[in-house]
């Protein structure tokens, strides 16, 4: 199958992209794939006319574009099947604040938050208790989130946050381990447990150094667990709208209390990143797991 695969674009998770693609790649062409490198920063005034000349497009793009549906809009244009989720499911995931809005109405626990579009006013305090979480509201990758103990801290993130062009997403710190859940078609795959180790929560650094987070898969945790862990990622899953694949990411309480943070549409595609590992736990190798995403992508989205 002639494949264009597109990689890099122009988001804080370039880099990231970029060394996935590399994988990917090379999985794909020892499946026997015709593989087209499509790097999205260079060549993206010439991705329609790419697209139409292929069998298939898969996007490993992380952030806008990419995760905001764009690409997806482009490529549904040009008649090429794509892998994941449509435009509008896209943008609503990666929008963190409008994605909370939905787990919200479908009854889904999501912690307490408070949205700021722009640098707030003079005068301006906070609606949550310290300690609070903030992230940029469409950035990934855990890139920009910090813990704000007081108002200093705070204002220190905001004002990173917001230099960067980015609107900022505060939630109330919620205590307990991160667990994260993976759905391929309409099944939940095996949860992953995460334990930092390279800092107290699932940062940047624990997420790429090496060795930075213990990532155990299937997760220990008693079977009843499991399955409602499961149960709610694919209810997220689906009051997004989302198709193909996405991977929730939870924090659990001691208390055995499940909170969702948010529901990544275009997860890390490298061998050992969270989705192919809990792939990997049900008998789908890396190259296998691509095939099915594409497999799942024709159904979705067929060809014009």
């Amino acid at each position: 199958m002639r494949i264009l695969l597109i990689v890099g674009g122009w988001s804080s998770e370039r880099e990231v992209s970029l060394r996935g693609g590399r994988g990917m790649e090379a999985a794909l062409r020892a499946r026997g794939h015709e593989v087209t490198w499509f790097d999205l920063l260079e060549n993206f005034d010439r991705l329609s006319e790419e697209a139409a000349r292929h069998d298939f497009a898969l996007i490993n793009l992380h952030g806008a574009p990419g995760e905001d549906g764009l690409v997806q809009a482009l490529l549904e244009r040009a008649g090429c099947p794509y892998q994941g989720s449509g435009p509008a499911g896209s943008f609503l995931a990666l929008n963190k604040s409008a994605a909370k809005q939905v787990f919200r109405r479908a009854g889904l626990d999501t912690p307490a938050w408070e949205f700021l579009p722009v640098r707030p006013a003079a005068g301006w305090a906070p609606s949550l208790p310290y300690p609070i979480f903030v992230k940029s509201n469409t950035g990934g990758s855990s890139l920009r989130l910090s813990r704000a103990e007081n108002r200093a801290q705070l204002d220190s993130i905001l004002d990173e946050i917001f230099s960067a062009g980015d609107a900022a997403l505060m939630e109330t710190a919620i205590s307990g381990r991160e667990v994260t859940c993976g759905v391929l078609g309409e099944e939940a795959l095996p949860p992953i447990l995460i334990e930092p180790v390279a800092g107290e929560f699932f940062d940047y650094t624990s997420k790429y150094a090496s060795g930075g987070a213990r990532e155990l898969c299937p997760a220990p945790l008693p079977p009843e667990l499991t399955a409602r862990v499961q149960a709610l990622a694919l209810r997220a899953h689906r009051a997004l709208g989302l198709s193909g694949y996405s991977r929730a990411d939870f924090i659990l309480t001691p208390e055995d209390r499940l909170w969702l943070l948010e529901v990544n549409t275009l997860p890390g595609m490298t061998e050992t990143s969270l989705v192919p590992q809990e792939a990997a736990v049900i008998g789908l190798d890396f190259g296998a797991l691509l095939e099915r995403l594409m497999e799942l992508g024709m159904k979705a989205h067929p060809r014009a």
